[in-house]
């Protein structure tokens, strides 16, 4: 008799890693708000299957909520010219590519090659594929290469001990009015009471942000927070 689990019973055991946030938000209000946000198109629905039951990291999944949000965010401000700070397995960036105009692009950025070619293979399933334009990487490396203020939206979601450094550089590449998306800035709720490295430096990339002036800013609690940003006239 095969003991290995099915593919229905590993997304249901790996699932759980994605809900260890609830310890802010109410598993039943994370579910509620997926129950009725629109679903997303059926290949980003098999990368969150995928991201879920083949990956170690499901809790890094964007998922239905965030990744709609991502979308219409794209839709609501007009954004163009979109880096992508932390591929995974592509579901952010191409939650955002749907979005663009045809003459958008996304420069989305991954260090870990295993990642950037799950991503890849994906990206090149998809009509919206085209325009996105993945860099292996450092992130900080590939950030200092971009031009000033020519960036409309940057979403980022990566290494947490580098989120101040990424912040900076983000600023600088952003255009007047353009606007910054910070993922996990809950941090699963260490942020209150900070005991290791990575919680530290959410914690303080927070009170950063939050004491900047040159930033308009929303504290969002979807999912494991999200910091919303909008760069002011200098």
């Amino acid at each position: 008799m095969n003991s290995e689990p099915k593919d229905s019973e590993k997304q249901a055991q790996n699932s759980k890693g994605i809900y260890c946030f609830m310890d802010v938000v109410a598993r039943e209000a994370e579910e509620y708000a997926r129950d009725h946000t629109s679903p997303m198109p059926s290949l980003l629905e098999e990368i969150e299957r995928f991201s879920l039951t083949a990956t170690p990291y499901p809790s890094m999944l964007t998922g239905r909520v965030e990744g709609r949000f991502l979308h219409l965010i794209v839709q609501l401000c007009g954004a163009r010219r979109i880096v992508d700070i932390g591929t995974f397995t592509g579901y952010s960036a191409l939650a955002m590519a749907e979005a663009l105009s045809d003459d958008g692009q996304i420069l989305t950025i991954e260090r870990d090659p295993h990642f950037a070619k799950i991503a890849q293979g994906f990206f090149d399933r998809s009509p919206a594929g085209g325009k996105i334009t993945l860099r292996r990487g450092e992130a900080m490396e590939i950030l200092q290469s971009l031009p000033d203020a020519e960036t409309d939206l940057v979403f980022m979601d990566a290494d947490k001990i580098e989120y101040a450094a990424y912040y900076r550089e983000s600023m600088r590449i952003l255009r007047t009015g353009g606007l910054m998306l910070a993922d996990n800035v809950l941090w699963y709720g260490r942020i209150f009471h900070a005991g290791d490295d990575d919680s530290r430096a959410v914690a303080d990339f927070n009170d950063m942000v939050n004491g900047d002036r040159r930033a308009e800013k929303l504290f969002l609690t979807i999912r494991d927070g999200i910091y919303l940003i909008r760069k002011r006239a200098a």
